[in-house]
């Protein structure tokens, strides 16, 4: 489980629940159906309006996805593979790699693995795996982008309950007792649509986006790492090349087989 996910969205409940009850308001006194249709409801038609509807489902599914961690190796563990396969290119040539590709659990490592085992030219094997890796972006924005465009009409659809029920008020003045709770119900949809963006569009596609930029750039080791292999680069050179890309403490995770073994063959 993603405990940044769980930590958002109990502790979001929390804090609203705790700024309700501590002013001596019920939890009952917040909730108003017909503020609920017109926010909630009348967001999500409009976001509907904007995507194909399998989109728009496929967006919702998310929710799962962000109270996971992602799916597939850690960069850590994929550079290990990556000079492993380094090392065997080395010792018993690049077709060797292709019995490796049995054990290789990564579609897109094992894809990119057939195309040096084939023969394929590095300049097309970097272009057909980043033309994988725009795709893959492409889908991902369109799920963030729901949650985006779900944020951006909440506020508005909220300041439109907010104005009918202003409008409901202004018809009657002359029933004194009745402002008071119109106005109150005609503030929370405006609450309601302040909840939708900040509470769960925003964060739901912020985690969405990181989670596309941590696996392209795990991609992109894939690619750099595969195409460096191809070359015929110490695994060593591979190694500490590929390492680049991690923060010092995922550096350490990585052993040192690898490269004390590429050292032995140079």
């Amino acid at each position: 489980m993603d405990i940044s996910s769980l930590i958002s969205i109990f502790g979001g409940l929390f804090i609203i629940f705790y700024g309700i009850l501590s002013t001596g308001a019920s939890i009952t006194s917040y909730i108003d159906r017909s503020s609920i249709i017109i926010t909630f409801g009348g967001a999500i038609m409009a976001t509907i309006g904007c995507y194909k509807l399998p989109e728009f489902i496929n967006a919702q599914k998310m929710l799962l996805v962000i109270m996971k961690e992602p799916a597939g190796a850690k960069p850590a563990e994929l550079i290990g593979t990556i000079i492993n396969l380094a090392n065997v290119s080395r010792k018993e040539g690049l077709l060797a790699l292709d019995e490796a590709t049995t054990d290789i659990e990564d579609p897109f490592l094992r894809k990119g693995v057939m195309l040096v085992v084939d023969g394929t030219d590095p300049d097309l094997v970097r272009a057909i795996l980043e033309t994988e890796m725009n795709a893959i972006e492409d889908r991902h924005k369109i799920n963030w982008g729901v949650w985006d465009k779900l944020g951006e009409m909440g506020p508005a659809w909220g300041m439109i309950g907010t104005l009918i029920g202003l409008i409901n008020m202004l018809k009657d003045l002359s029933d004194a007792a009745s402002i008071g709770p119109n106005m109150a119900v005609a503030l929370i949809t405006t609450l309601y649509g302040s909840i939708l963006v900040n509470y769960l569009c925003t964060p739901i596609s912020g985690k969405l986006q990181e989670n596309n930029a941590k696996e392209l750039a795990t991609k992109t080791i894939v690619v750099e790492g595969l195409l460096s292999i191809q070359a015929g680069e110490n695994p060593r050179v591979i190694e500490e090349k590929l390492k680049t890309f991690l923060s010092p403490a995922e550096r350490e995770a990585i052993g040192g087989e690898g490269g004390e073994e590429a050292g032995g063959a140079g």
